[in-house]
């Protein structure tokens, strides 16, 4: 264990006030612009308008993928740069901004070799992508926004994808110290 992670002090209220502030902001969300939280459709309209130039305008605009989701810039990206950087602003306000291209747990599991964490990361990604857009949304889409308004699909979803989140990182790090009751460092 490494001696920064010894050292965490624990976050105590920290995960309450930021399910609090979720709340506010995905209120917010829905009166200023009318859109629920959600990363996936900025996602999709980033991948189109990059796409744009290798394809070619007609062929983005006559692909079913992009079609639901032109691409191009909305309240969405703004969302996803704003978790970006919200999301570096708060690991470098809590002394926890590293680089890190393979984590201790996956080594010790699957070795130091950066060609297959990146690897897996990116393919773990795709199919990610992949199910949200099937599913029609993200987890934040689902899970917060449609959560927040009682939505039953939501409701299971999110509980469908902690137990497949739970079951597969018991299965991927069955050795985990999370598995055998110890205290997370």
């Amino acid at each position: 264990m490494s001696s920064s992670a010894r050292t965490r002090r624990p976050t105590g209220l920290a995960p309450y006030l930021a399910g609090a502030a979720i709340g506010v902001l995905s209120w917010a969300a829905f009166v200023v612009a009318d859109e629920p939280l959600g990363i996936t459709t900025a996602l999709s309209a980033l991948a189109g308008w990059a796409a744009l130039p290798l394809l070619g305008a007609e062929a983005v605009a006559h692909n079913s993928y992009w079609a639901q989701d032109p691409p191009g810039f909305s309240y969405a990206s703004l969302f996803l740069v704003g978790v970006v950087l919200g999301g570096l602003v708060s690991a470098a306000a809590a002394g926890r901004l590293h680089l890190e291209t393979v984590p201790e747990l996956w080594r010790r599991r699957f070795g130091p070799s950066r060609a297959r964490r990146f690897t897996a990361a990116f393919l773990a990604g795709a199919i990610e992508m992949y199910g949200a857009r099937l599913a029609g949304g993200c987890t934040s889409g689902h899970a917060i926004s449609g959560g927040l308004q009682l939505a039953l699909s939501s409701w299971v979803f999110a509980i469908v994808i902690f137990a497949a989140a739970i079951g597969v990182g018991r299965t991927v790090y069955p050795e985990s110290a999370l598995h055998r009751g110890e205290e997370r460092s």
